[in-house]
């Protein structure tokens, strides 16, 4: 999978791009990510991006010309996504549709935001972490990558861990026990000892509907709520 990333600020991602599991899949080349300088597609002698807003206004505005001028240099694969706050919600279910193709593209947006004329006619949609205000799309772009190349193919090692995470299935993840099985006191449950696989799926599906049920009860309305074998399930294991 390939995916670009225009930005003012491409050293940002460096240190990001070189750990983890992304610095592990841009090594193995199961991902590959492009970083392209906005301040290149400039075309004055001080590689200006911004400028003041027609009709006057508070802060400054990413001109196209530079924008432009990247991304038709640079021919990135499309989607061409625009980080900003009007766009998309992303989620597991966009994160899953964008690790479906051979790639995608981040525009990174400063300032006030961009020039309309990148969202009518240069950007094929936009996409927004959530209703907060950051001061560019920088920080959301490297969670996108994140959230897409662990989906990737070979990325995580374990094809199981990205069907288990939260989210995957409209639920949160159930808890997780490791050594020692006693601490302080606070023993792990019995059943992940038991070696009755069968009951700890169970257990952990029922952990799951619970956990989703007390904290985000909106993903089970959005899910049409319990069915009857999920509430028999709670049920089982004293958790209805």
């Amino acid at each position: 999978m390939r995916v670009d990333v225009f930005t003012i600020f491409p050293s940002m991602f460096e240190v990001f791009l070189d750990f983890g599991v992304i610095g592990r899949a841009v090594e193995q080349g199961r991902v590959e990510v492009r970083v392209h300088d906005l301040r290149a597609g400039a075309g004055d002698p001080h590689r200006s991006v911004d400028d003041a807003p027609f009709g006057g206004g508070a802060g400054m505005v990413m001109m196209p010309e530079p924008l432009f001028n990247s991304v038709e240099q640079a021919d990135p694969p499309r989607p061409l996504l625009l980080l900003g706050p009007a766009g998309r919600r992303f989620d597991q279910a966009i994160a899953r549709e964008l690790a479906s193709g051979r790639g995608f593209s981040l525009l990174c947006g400063r300032y006030e935001g961009v020039d309309q004329r990148v969202r009518d006619h240069l950007v094929d949609g936009e996409l927004s972490l959530g209703d907060f205000v950051l001061a560019g799309g920088e920080v959301g772009a490297m969670a996108i990558i994140e959230a897409v190349g662990r989906l990737v193919p070979g990325v995580l090692g374990n094809e199981l861990s990205a069907a288990d995470e939260s989210f995957s299935d409209g639920l949160l993840e159930y808890p997780h026990y490791t050594r020692p099985a006693e601490f302080r006191g606070w023993p792990v449950p019995d059943v992940l000892r038991s070696g009755d696989h069968g009951r700890v799926d169970r257990w952990r599906k029922a952990q799951s509907l619970a956990r989703t049920a007390a904290l985000r009860p909106d993903l089970i309305d959005a899910r049409g709520g319990l069915s009857d074998e999920e509430q028999a399930l709670l049920e089982e294991f004293g958790l209805a």
